[in-house]
């Protein structure tokens, strides 16, 4: 990297804008819509709860109903639904009905596979 790429004094911004234009051009070509990056940061605004990864985290091991959630998390029922209602609006779970009992899974393994790598990222030593 150019010596001139950093600022000389704490504070100071870079002297100018874009001195790397060939990597500038390259990443931008490769990024996003803006559009695209705000459904993304929604997504994973998601996974910034503890509930609702308890949540993730069970459905990704079993599809269950509520009651069965609620057992598992100790939570009441309502807190639950909530959760779920939000995980089934943004396409993180599934529902169906077999009767009265209506049960959640996740709804594809993009789900599992983020959360294990989130765990395979915080396990790191």
């Amino acid at each position: 990297m150019k010596e001139n790429c950093r600022p000389t004094n704490p504070g100071d911004t870079c002297a100018v804008k874009g001195i790397h234009r060939n990597v500038i051009n390259s990443v931008k070509q490769k990024m996003p819509e803006s559009v695209a990056l705000f459904e993304l940061s929604d997504f994973f605004k998601l996974f910034g709860d503890s509930t609702r990864l308890g949540i993730i985290w069970a459905l990704s091991e079993s599809e269950m109903c509520v009651c069965d959630l609620c057992a598992l998390l100790k939570m009441k029922q309502p807190a639950v639904s909530h959760q779920l209602k939000n995980l089934k609006q943004t396409r993180v779970v599934k529902s169906r009905r077999d009767g009265k009992v209506v049960y959640y899974s996740l709804d594809d393994e993009h789900i599992s596979k983020l959360l294990k790598m989130g765990m395979d990222h915080i396990s790191e030593s």
